[in-house]
């Protein structure tokens, strides 16, 4: 059933697109006329249509568009001893230092322990970033954790991925696998859709193996990728709507 998502007082659907970054009015309005996007789950291809993107979803190709030019998501490569908050009331350095720069009132997406590393969200999108916490959506975390104690033997993986019993509750990898072993060290790369507090050392240590060092590398379609420690960068419309795709929104 077809339902008219045409708003008479809205604005030119190329216009937004356009605005979006989707390329000239020209090109946004080949890709309406050839099916390429949709307002409110409804495949659009005439040309005159006005809509509202303030409260009308529009997609292209699958992934949610970005109306809002307030709203900004950005990664950041956090550092090992440093305190995923904006403030902290015992001095530590916190994440604000690296985004003093920002005049956008930024929160992160979950956290990484002060010893942990790697690929932390920020953004001032409010929605995006609830759903991005929430159980519900079970959006994957992948970790590079180099972990001692002994061999990294094919039960020990098993047994990560069959689960462990946690003080809260039980845990398991949704993927496991071995990258490196050397000098008593092995760097195992664990993906879990879950963020308890200090997940990942918690259920190493439950197999006797105690991490060292862990990095998380990917949040959901998010690399880490190159980026330097203390780093940020702004995630791209495609990036921002893979996000929003992967929490349903």
């Amino acid at each position: 059933m077809t339902t008219d998502v045409h708003v008479s007082d809205g604005v030119r659907l190329q216009k937004i697109l356009a605005q979006a970054g989707y390329g000239s009015r020209r090109k946004c309005e080949e890709l309406i006329a050839r099916g390429h996007v949709e307002v409110d789950g409804q495949i659009v291809t005439e040309l005159g249509i006005r809509v509202d993107p303030s409260r009308q979803a529009i997609h292209v190709d699958g992934l949610r568009v970005q109306t809002d030019n307030n709203k900004i998501t950005m990664a950041l490569n956090k550092p090992a001893g440093v305190i995923s908050a904006l403030q902290d009331p015992e001095g530590r350095p916190t994440i604000a230092e690296f985004i003093r720069n920002r005049d956008e009132h930024l929160f992160h997406v979950g956290r990484l322990d002060f010893d942990s590393e790697g690929l932390l969200l920020l953004t001032n999108d409010g929605e995006l970033a609830n759903r991005l916490a929430h159980p519900k959506y079970e959006v994957p975390k992948t970790y590079v954790a180099t972990v001692t104690g002994g061999e990294v033997f094919p039960r020990i993986l098993k047994q990560l991925t069959d689960g462990v019993d946690l003080d809260d509750g039980f845990a398991s990898a949704d993927k496991i696998r071995i990258i490196q072993a050397i000098d008593g060290m092995t760097m195992v790369e664990i993906i879990l859709h879950e963020g308890r507090n200090r997940i990942v050392r918690r259920m190493f240590d439950a197999v006797d193996r105690p991490v060292v060092r862990l990095v998380r590398t990917r949040v959901g379609p998010i690399v880490l990728g190159e980026l330097k420690p203390g780093k940020t960068r702004v995630l791209n419309k495609t990036e921002v709507g893979l996000l929003a795709k992967a929490v349903d929104l």
